[in-house]
């Protein structure tokens, strides 16, 4: 496990599986998670406008970029033995079904204590137009 944290450096990237939401993904979360907030289901409420902003039909829920993040990292992290610690994110675009959404990182830092071996890195989540529709900072352990 040494190795593996030894071999990460500053900058590198990591991308994570594209996904793409669907009418029956959002659903399916819905259901999952108990929240069955209109703006996930009724195309007839979103369409009205919310201050500012008119979404023109449901949006996935902002979890799910937090999922996808987490798959990314828990893909990578298993097989060098890594554990997912922290993950911080904020919600910047909507995301469509018909959307496809792709996570990625990049370790910005490694330190090691007494303890273990940590690394933070910058992560976010892109739709297909190469917009940010989620970012944040996660934290990942290699314990000795």
């Amino acid at each position: 496990m040494t190795q593996a944290f030894d071999s990460l450096a500053i900058g590198q990237k990591i991308e994570g599986a594209p996904f793409s939401p669907t009418r029956e993904s959002i659903r399916a979360f819905c259901e999952a998670s108990l929240d069955y907030n209109p703006l996930h289901l009724d195309d007839n409420y979103m369409q009205g406008d919310f201050g500012r902003t008119n979404f023109g039909g449901i949006i996935m829920h902002g979890m799910n970029n937090f999922g996808v993040i987490t798959r990314m990292l828990t893909d990578w992290l298993y097989e060098r033995g890594g554990v997912q610690r922290r993950l911080e994110t904020r919600w910047k675009s909507p995301v469509k079904p018909g959307d496809t959404i792709t996570p990625l990182a990049v370790i910005t830092a490694t330190r090691k204590t007494e303890q273990s071996r940590w690394a933070t890195l910058d992560v976010q989540v892109l739709n297909q137009r190469g917009e940010t529709v989620a970012s944040g900072e996660a934290m990942v352990e290699f314990p000795r």
